[in-house]
């Protein structure tokens, strides 16, 4: 018997071959990305996602003010908000403030981000400078800004005197229409620096052979800023946008640290409104927080929306 096979039989194609070992992966291998991912996960349940139920929770619920639960409230709450004589007049300034302070924060923004994208002496100093009401606590910068335009000893007021601008002490906090305009410069002042380094990111990403190739076709400045810097200036500027929207719009220590909303709700928006809510009803409150953070969502997907179809619309 010939131990050798023949060439027709080792070609055959229907000869099974040797069986593949299967390759175990480690138990921690098995899992893949979840490792990583899994803290980060843990922690937006802990602190986004389980405080939104509860405040959902909270605003069908009859609680006493020391905190005790009575019950089931059903929409109680929700129509006790609505009748609320100061709700109109506080979601429309609630509004007018998003939009004056996010605006004009963005303008100065991108004239001082083309500033410092700029050579120029002294230009390290006065980046570091600009950090520096963002490095502050806000509620701090806030209170500063109300012990100077104290009526009694502020700074404002005893240099407005002295200079013979006004002829006595103002109460600029104590009245809405003076109020609101200085704590927009307050809201503004604290916004700057983040949309400004922002801003200042995206324009030293625009690559330095596109302002060549445009001067070199002798395009002007003012037309190289529109078709070269603007359009590739948008995604850092989006950033801006929606981030200041969401700040602004549920601003807390600027407003409370300067006017606590007062007179009455005078110069409260729906975040301050909500905080005040809190010492008659808390129910009331929490259902102003579930509405506050359903304006905020809407608001964010409209912007996202529209600033897409002008994407789409321009291609």
């Amino acid at each position: 018997m010939s131990l050798t096979l023949s060439r027709s039989e080792t070609d055959r194609p229907d000869r099974p071959g040797p069986s593949p070992k299967t390759v175990r992966r480690p138990g921690f291998e098995r899992l893949g990305p979840l490792p990583w991912i899994g803290p980060a996960v843990l922690l937006i349940l802990a602190v986004v996602v389980w405080p939104v139920y509860e405040m959902i929770h909270t605003s069908f619920q009859r609680i006493s003010p020391s905190g005790f639960v009575r019950g089931p409230a059903g929409l109680d709450k929700y129509r006790k908000l609505l009748g609320e004589t100061d709700l109109v007049h506080v979601l429309t300034v609630t509004v007018v403030w998003t939009l004056v302070v996010v605006g004009v924060t963005m303008i100065l923004s991108l004239a001082l981000a083309q500033l410092f994208n700029q050579e120029f002496p002294g230009r390290r100093l006065t980046r570091w400078a600009l950090i520096a009401p963002w490095a502050a606590s806000v509620l701090m910068t806030a209170i500063s800004f109300k012990w100077m335009l104290n009526q009694t000893a502020g700074v404002l007021n005893t240099a407005m005197v002295d200079l013979g601008i006004i002829d006595s002490p103002r109460d600029w906090l104590g009245d809405p229409s003076t109020a609101w305009p200085w704590m927009m410069f307050v809201a503004i002042f604290v916004s700057l620096p983040f949309t400004t380094y922002t801003l200042l990111a995206g324009l030293q990403t625009v690559p330095a052979e596109l302002y060549e190739a445009a001067d070199v076709d002798g395009a002007g400045t003012w037309r190289t800023y529109r078709l070269i810097t603007l359009p590739l200036l948008r995604p850092a500027f989006l950033v801006g946008v929606v981030i200041n929207l969401i700040n602004v719009f549920n601003s807390f220590p600027v407003i409370w640290g300067m006017t606590r909303g007062g007179p009455s709700s005078d110069t409260a928006t729906t975040t301050v409104f909500m905080y005040q809510l809190k010492d008659t009803d808390i129910g009331e409150s929490a259902a102003m927080s579930v509405v506050n953070f359903a304006l905020v969502v809407i608001m964010v997907l409209l912007f996202l929306k529209v600033s897409r179809w002008n994407e789409e619309d321009n291609r």
